[in-house]
């Protein structure tokens, strides 16, 4: 019997391609440089790798390599259908192509991507391992930098850790490690019989990321962390979590007095936060302000709102007077920098305001199915499944006061795609 050789193309796919998608997390990394910032489309290094990763993923499709799972229609169809109809609806349809792309890119074609690339167990833990990685990495080089005063600036003093991402995406460096952090905690909980070795390895991973988040000064991801971190003990063991969050108490204090003015930093940060309700500083001023807009948008335009990417267009005529005209951040490498506000740093009321109910619904439709998919396949003791949850309540939790841009956009896409690895049931054991 003949054997065929198999196309040239085929050959060319690495047996393993979840190392496709940790080269492509790597890459986020990759300083994007101030032109990639500004009005518009952002393309980093990062968006041209996950394109490569879709368009590997459409030939293993068409060549019959890999199969389509049936939940990925009910996660994903609803999506590009409310944006298809919030598109052909839009005030201006030229930009909300553009913005259809993007919606398209972040929340469809690159998760998908990771759903059909990712087959057992041992690609799921190169994925999770890359974001570890990276998120390691960054941690570090943010610690140095706030340490060495070449961080991005807060109260006249370069001590904010930003990572490889600048000044520029000020949050970015916080929610890689942040993805990071719960990762290691998922693994760490499980770690007891994987090696003597593994506990404290573990442990100074985590010292490490704190340490890092905590000097990023980014309050909303301190939220959004701090919510993931306490289900993913919870729903582990109510026990240990009770004595790691005293422990985390604990070492929380004797990380501020080391830290210096980085440590004072942190405290007065946290004091905003308690304030942000009764006495908001500018930058919560503003976000209640974009809230607000947006909520306006989507009353007059209840059904498509305005288009994708037309928020900008739409701000100044139902914010009001108190919103500033745009945002300061500095740091040694890009100095200072005035950036407009072209979102209402809310997903939620991104897609409202932009996608109107149609478009939201198929937003809620992709969280109802990855909801539903780990809950119906639980398991409190498998690191993965207890990772995945820890992912996905980060995400839902911080988009409350953020929305996709920048870098991080390709990289969340990523973390979509793993989620949806493990709550559709396509990965073997």
């Amino acid at each position: 019997m003949t054997v065929l050789a198999p196309p040239l193309a085929a050959a060319r796919v690495p047996r393993r391609p979840s190392w496709l998608i940790a080269a492509t997390v790597a890459s986020v990394g990759i300083p994007p440089g101030s032109e990639a910032f500004g009005p518009g489309v952002q393309v980093t290094v990062g968006d041209v790798a996950s394109c490569a990763l879709v368009l590997v993923a459409a030939f293993l499709l068409v060549t019959g390599r890999v199969e389509m799972p049936r939940p990925a229609f009910w996660a994903f169809a609803p999506l590009v259908v409310g944006l298809g109809i919030s598109t052909v609806h839009s005030a201006d349809i030229g930009t909300s192509l553009a913005g259809f792309v993007r919606d398209l890119q972040i929340f469809v074609l690159v998760p998908l991507a990771v759903v059909l690339l990712v087959r057992d167990r041992r690609d799921l833990a190169i994925v999770l391992s890359s974001l570890l990685g990276l998120g390691l990495a960054e941690a570090g080089y943010g610690i140095w930098q706030s340490v060495t005063g070449n961080g991005a600036s807060m109260g006249g003093q370069n001590i904010r850790a930003v990572g490889t991402f600048g000044a520029l995406d000020v949050m970015a460096m916080s929610i890689v490690v942040g993805f990071a952090f719960l990762i290691l905690t998922a693994f760490a909980l499980t770690a007891p019989g994987r090696g003597p070795a593994a506990v404290p390895a573990a442990l100074a991973g985590l010292t490490v990321m704190a340490a890092a988040l905590a000097l990023a000064l980014s309050r909303g991801t301190w939220l959004a962390l701090g919510a993931a971190a306490v289900l993913t003990l919870v729903i582990f063991s109510r026990w240990t979590a009770a004595k790691v969050l005293t422990c985390c108490a604990a070492l929380l204090i004797v990380m501020v007095a080391v830290m210096g003015g980085g440590g004072q930093a942190v405290i007065e940060r946290s004091k905003s936060m308690a304030a942000s309700i009764s006495h908001p500083d500018q930058s919560v001023d503003d976000r209640y302000n974009l809230w607000a807009a947006a909520l306006r948008i989507w009353e007059d335009h209840p059904g498509t709102g305005v288009g994708v990417k037309n928020f900008p267009a739409y701000r100044d005529t139902y914010a009001t007077i108190e919103l500033s005209s745009g945002s300061e951040t500095a740091d040694s490498v890009n100095g200072y920098v005035r950036q407009p506000l072209l979102s209402p740093h809310n997903e939620y009321l991104l897609f409202l305001s932009e996608q109107g109910i149609v478009g939201f619904a198929g937003f809620g439709a992709l969280l109802a199915v990855l909801l539903a998919g780990l809950w119906t396949r639980r398991r409190a003791r498998d690191p993965f499944w207890l990772a995945s949850v820890g992912l996905l309540a980060f995400l839902l939790v911080n988009f409350l006061y953020a929305d996709l841009g920048g870098p991080t956009c390709a990289l969340t896409a990523i973390v979509i795609g793993a989620v949806a690895a493990r709550a559709f049931g396509t990965v073997r054991e």
